[in-house]
């Protein structure tokens, strides 16, 4: 069940031989005289301590950017109140995931708003473009008359979106397009129902929706700025990540702020007017402003309502705290409100790893099961995950760019060589061009002199021959001679729009006396004209005073020869339908796809039981990081399309996976890796039909241009050869406390599972990249990529997981299964449904081969452990309530003749009659029937005139639905004087 653990894949492993256990990974624990107590842990991403209180942050995992919202008990089909969670996936793919919760404490991922986010190269890693860094961000849920909604802004795919459901759980989201971008984007509806946006960094403005939440109506522009509130020490740096609540008759809106010398906090703005300054007659600013929290760096997020048994709520605080190499994960910290403002924590102070008590109670059997959930999963790859309607999602591939072939691969400028004077040439600017003969090849060059600005130079206009969607490159030699000039000197290739647009397309640093290349490569952008488009060759620009004030430093003369532009096709891979069709395999919630997957490439069902990952291009090196303004490269491992990952979680992770290597190809590399910019993995590489295992480490400082194999060539002392193995195991320790705010990993292989072998020492250190590439947690995959030829294939066959470390030197332990092992051979199939009991079955099967045989790590045990605790847990929930009978029983005293008279009235509110027997210190009675929906009474003679008080006892039985039913029957009665 992929929702649980790998256990079927696991049963070779459970029939190796005992006599390899000696040289496990982990010693194993003596076997246990007997079964311990069921207690299971909770989830690996709970903090749930199973005492009825919690620590922060929650998860210990990447949850950023998180909005909750809640549908209230009355709302909704399930009777109590349901939370509802999103965050942001930037690249990833199926993205903005929805995580649910019944105590704001233990979440589980439901859903996701979409499966491609867009189908463009950049969501793809097709074509050389990427989304690193861009994507997806900070998505806003809410629940509106009976709909939800998510509103989240990309940076690179078009701008904001809306998503609309009926159906947050299972059902498929509406996209709209709004056209344009929204930083941060909060969706609030007002009170009356209008739908508004608030947005921004630096300030937060607003734009009113239309009621079908397409158009833009209105704009409220900087409602909140900080110049509007001088002096305040809590206010500066970000001002982002606007969430707004309607609370006891005020707007509130949450803020995260970064005040320079101080840590990321939560200021807190309170208003009667939504629109602040906009809806005061005189432009004044209503909103209150209070810095609500500045502990330990939890900031951004929003309040979250919680009922109370008084039909009051409360808001608490839902934020996140930055702590890389995890990511920044999200903490719910209680609130203390008085006169309108809350105190967050214990009076202002959040402790890091501190306890507070769950804000809901349910129970102890919901609690057990709420707490064994977790948003990452060990996986069996059997394809019988729940479906969601994401996995159906459809797009259409739309019709390749309209491009006039005759102009590619032909040069488009007249006379590039000069071999015919000035022919064909203008001046950009002012300047007098004229033939040489000093030329780089062939018998002419054009020389630019007279220059008046740096951007007098020779032109040539190409209007009519550029196109977009082309890919041009763009080459030119250049001499300068002038003695008094600097040694070297930058020259550009620039391209001119009109009169006033200027885009530098190549450079070169030449050296004084000698000629120098210009080269690169270049695309129009879409939403840029070409009625009007020169190319010409200039200086770097500095004003005209700058200029004429140092004519030798920026006016020189120069040569130009061999000028070429020469188009190609931009696209080089189209979209295929195939690609983005749902290809038959499901894959467990917390799987996402490093950008959307090529379903061509993967599959749950070409190999039952296995996740196959194919080659179906080869890495190319050319890709960049499109978010940095140096563009910088890109790895293999980054530009492999069908990388498939989870999350990572702390203090500590083990994973495990078994590769079957014998699809591979010549160049292929396939592996386990803990990945964000910086990267470490364990991989078999597969070089002239000779596979070797081995580790790679790739840490800051990242320059902006990279050997790519260089870059992922394995590290000294780490390698093996796995002479002719076709199935190899892999294991990686990860360990983000030693010390807190680095990773460092270790790697393990095996070619049986059992016997283990340490590939070199720990790597790392593994930090947050500062400059935001991926802005994301590390993430553990599941990669193959190729780097010669496409078509080979490697095929995973489970992912276990764990959160004990070889490291910690611990001896095997199978207890805790063995204990779950115990506690379902105590339930009868009887009390639960047919289905569950079935899937309990199977896993209990799988549970008990591991725990008879041989294992090498803690992975293979935790696996069908947590599986296994996990039905348990469920099937505890769903037994039916033992039956009982609607008997009460009452108690009063009189006197007759002096002496105390105990009676004992009996209610029957059932609709079948009942037997009766009734025992007090003063005798008992049996009553064969008492009519259904009746009542009556029996007197007890005492033959005292006082009496102590005391109690009656009985039971009730009756046969309801051909079942006997029996119920218990207890009440006091006080004490009695007839004296």
């Amino acid at each position: 069940m992929p929702t649980t653990s790998a256990l079927r894949a696991m049963r070779p492993l459970a029939l190796a031989s005992a006599a390899a256990v000696a040289a496990a990974l982990l010693l194993a624990a003596p076997p246990s005289q007997a079964a311990e107590t069921w207690q299971p842990d909770s989830g690996f991403t709970s903090t749930d301590k199973g005492d009825g209180t919690y620590t922060v942050p929650l998860l210990n995992a990447d949850v950023p950017d998180v909005s909750v919202e809640r549908v209230p008990a009355s709302d909704n089909d399930e009777g109590r109140d349901l939370y509802y969670m999103i965050s942001t996936t930037m690249h990833l793919s199926p993205g903005a995931p929805i995580m649910k919760s019944y105590d704001l404490v233990n979440w589980e991922i439901v859903n996701y708003v979409f499966d491609r986010a867009d189908i463009s190269d950049a969501f793809s890693l097709r074509n050389g473009q990427s989304s690193y860094g861009q994507g997806q961000w900070a998505s806003s849920l809410r629940y509106h008359d009976g709909k939800w909604y998510v509103a989240f802004n990309t940076n690179n795919l078009g701008g904001s979106y809306i998503y609309v459901t009926d159906d947050i759980d299972e059902g498929s989201w509406e996209r709209i397009p709004l056209g344009r971008a929204f930083h941060d984007p909060s969706l609030f509806f007002d009170v009356d129902g209008t739908p508004y946006i608030f947005y921004g960094s630096g300030s937060t403005s607003a734009v009113k929706l239309s009621s079908d939440m397409k158009t833009v109506v209105a704009e409220y522009p900087q409602i909140l700025r900080t110049s509007d509130y001088p002096g305040s020490p809590f206010l500066g740096g970000l001002f982002e990540g606007a969430q707004v609540q309607y609370i006891d008759g005020k707007y509130y809106i949450v803020i995260i702020t970064w005040p320079s010398g101080q840590g990321r906090q939560v200021v807190l703005f309170r208003s009667d007017e939504l629109l602040g300054r906009h809806a005061t007659g005189d432009g004044s600013n209503p909103y209150e402003a209070r810095g609500v929290l500045n502990s330990n760096g939890f900031a951004q997020g929003s309040l979250v309502p919680i009922a109370r048994e008084d039909g009051g709520t409360d808001w608490w605080g839902m934020f996140f705290r930055d702590t890389f190499p995890i990511g920044r994960i999200p903490a719910l910290i209680p609130a203390t409100w008085s006169d309108g403002w809350p105190t967050f924590g214990n009076a202002g102070s959040v402790p890091v790893n501190g306890a507070f008590d769950n804000p809901i109670r349910l129970s102890p059997e919901q609690e057990l099961y709420e707490r064994q959930k977790s948003v990452v999963v060990s996986d069996d790859f059997d394809n019988d995950a729940p479906h969601r309607a994401y996995m159906d999602e459809q797009w259409t591939i739309p019709a390749p760019p309209d491009v006039d072939e005759s102009l590619l691969g032909v040069e488009l400028l007249a006379n590039p060589g000069f071999e015919n004077g000035t022919e064909g040439w203008t001046v950009n600017d002012t300047a007098t061009l004229t033939a040489s003969t000093d030329a780089a090849t062939g018998a002419g060059s054009l020389l630019a002199s007279g220059r008046t600005t740096t951007g007098s130079g020779p032109a040539q206009d190409v209007t009519g021959k550029v196109q977009h969607h082309v890919t041009y490159d763009i080459s030119a030699k250049v001499k300068y001679v002038n003695p008094a000039s600097p040694a070297t000197k930058q020259f550009l290739v620039t391209a001119r729009y009109g009169s006033s647009t200027f885009t530098n397309l190549a450079s070169v640093t030449a050296t004084r006396g000698q000629w120098a290349t210009i080269t690169g490569s270049f695309t129009v952008p879409a939403s840029q004209s070409l009625s009007s488009m020169r190319i010409f060759v200039e200086t770097p620009w500095t004003s005209n005073a700058n200029a004429q004030a140092a004519p030798d430093t920026h006016l020189m003369d120069f040569l130009v020869d061999d000028v070429s532009l020469k188009g190609r096709p931009l696209t080089t891979e189209l979209a295929h339908p195939d690609e983005i069709a749902p290809n038959g395999s499901r894959l467990a919630l917390p799987w996402e796809w490093n950008h959307a997957p090529d379903n061509r490439y993967w599959s749950l069902t070409d190999r039952d039981g296995w996740l196959r990952l194919t080659s179906g291009k080869v890495v190319t090196g050319t890709y960049k990081h499109l978010k940095l303004a140096n563009d910088d490269e890109v790895t293999f491992l980054e530009e492999a399309r069908n990388t498939l990952s989870q999350r990572t979680f702390g203090p500590r992770q083990s994973a495990e996976t078994k590769l079957d290597i014998s699809g591979m190809k010549d160049g292929d590399v396939a592996g386990l890796a803990a990945y964000n910019r910086g990267f470490s993995y364990v991989a078999v590489k597969r070089v002239n039909g000779v596979d070797t295992v081995g580790v790679v480490n790739r840490v800051q400082p990242f320059p902006a241009t990279i050997d790519q194999a260089a870059v992922e060539t394995f590290l000294p002392g780490t390698t093996a050869d796995l002479g002719g193995a076709t199935e190899v195991h892999l294991k990686a320790d990860l360990d983000f406390a030693s010390p807190a705010g680095q990773l460092w990993t270790t790697f393990f292989y095996s070619l049986d599972g059992v016997t283990w072998q340490q590939l070199g020492n720990r790597v790392g250190p593994q930090t947050l990249d500062g400059t935001l590439t991926h802005f994301m947690g590390h993430r553990v995959g599941l990669f193959s990529y190729a780097t010669q030829q496409t078509g080979g294939h490697v095929d995973f066959d489970h992912y276990l997981l764990s959160d004990t470390l070889t490291s910690q030197g611990l001896p095997l332990d199978k207890s805790d299964l063995d204990a779950a092992i115990a506690h379902a051979g105590t339930l009868e199939a009887a009390d639960y449904p047919e289905a569950e009991w079935a899937e309990l079955e199977e896993l209990l099967a799988d549970a008990e081969a591991v725990s008879a045989g041989a294992v090498g790590t803690q992975n293979q045990i935790d696996a069908p452990e947590r599986a296994l605790s996990l039905q348990l847990a469920r099937l505890g929930v769903l037994k039916a309530p033992e039956p009982t009978l609607d008997v009460s029983i009452t108690t009063g005293a009189r006197c007759v003749v002096g002496k105390t008279v105990l009676t004992v009235r009996v209610s029957n509110d059932e609709d079948v009659p009942v037997s009766l027997t009734l025992a007090t210190p003063f005798g008992t009675k049996t009553v064969s029937a008492l009519a259904a929906d009746t009542s009556a009474s029996y007197a007890f003679t005492t033959r005292q005139a006082s009496i102590a008080a005391g109690a009656v006892t009985g039971e009730a039985t009756a046969t309801v639905s051909g079942e006997p039913v029996s119920a218990p029957l207890d009440a006091e009665f006080a004490a009695h004087s007839c004296g």
